[in-house]
């Protein structure tokens, strides 16, 4: 007799989530979906942010814009978006094993079926996660936040999740980004973190000058 495959007990989600989930659902049906424009834009959102691609992406054009300092956001984004990929798609999808939401008929347009817990949704984690890195010393940093909220809510739209899904990745994204500029700060952040400012290195205080004279004399 072969033995079973050991797996962690599955965290429940609360009925009144589900009814919220029901409700949100409902919205989408009665707002936006099955109108075209909506749709392709929300279907082209949702394959974009497809293995968070395209915020690594956006870390390339970044760093293409930045003269000096690059390297340093650069990999932090692609380390911290493989990280963060491997830690939602594993332990923490696997804690929960949630069924996905049904699709009646066919889709609009084509797209990618995951197989994987519906909760918590990786885009929308993937999404706000990468906003958060790109944000540091970046004028643009409002552009990353409003297209993080158009990937997210595509994940519904396109019923892929359901909408607690995407609120769960959201909070999710949010609070690894923000340790993740905490652990490896990057611009104006590191500056202060090493004591330094933009225009050049930390300045002396005079009475340390003035010791360091004497123990040289």
């Amino acid at each position: 007799m072969s033995k079973s495959r050991w797996r962690p007990p599955t965290v429940p989600i609360p009925l009144e989530i589900d009814r919220m989930d029901a409700v949100m659902d409902d919205w989408f049906d009665a707002h936006l979906r099955g109108r075209p424009a909506v749709d392709r834009m929300m279907y082209s959102a949702s394959a974009l942010g497809d293995h968070g691609l395209i915020w690594l992406g956006l870390a390339l054009l970044q760093a293409g814009r930045h003269r000096r300092d690059w390297q340093r956001p650069l990999v932090r984004a692609a380390a911290g978006l493989g990280i963060e990929s491997a830690l939602v798609n594993g332990p923490v999808k696997w804690m929960f094993r949630r069924t996905r939401p049904v699709q009646h008929g066919p889709r609009p347009m084509h797209l990618r079926q995951p197989r994987t817990s519906s909760f918590p949704s990786g885009h929308a984690t993937a999404a706000f996660f990468g906003a958060a890195l790109l944000r540091d010393d970046d004028p643009l940093w409002p552009l990353y936040y409003a297209l993080a909220v158009v990937v997210a809510a595509s994940r519904v739209h396109v019923k892929i999740h359901h909408a607690s899904d995407v609120i769960g990745g959201i909070a999710i994204g949010i609070a690894l980004g923000e340790l993740a500029r905490h652990l490896v700060p990057v611009g104006t952040r590191a500056n202060r973190a090493d004591g330094r400012t933009d225009t050049g290195p930390a300045r002396v205080h005079p009475a340390s000058e003035e010791s360091s004279g004497l123990l040289a004399g």
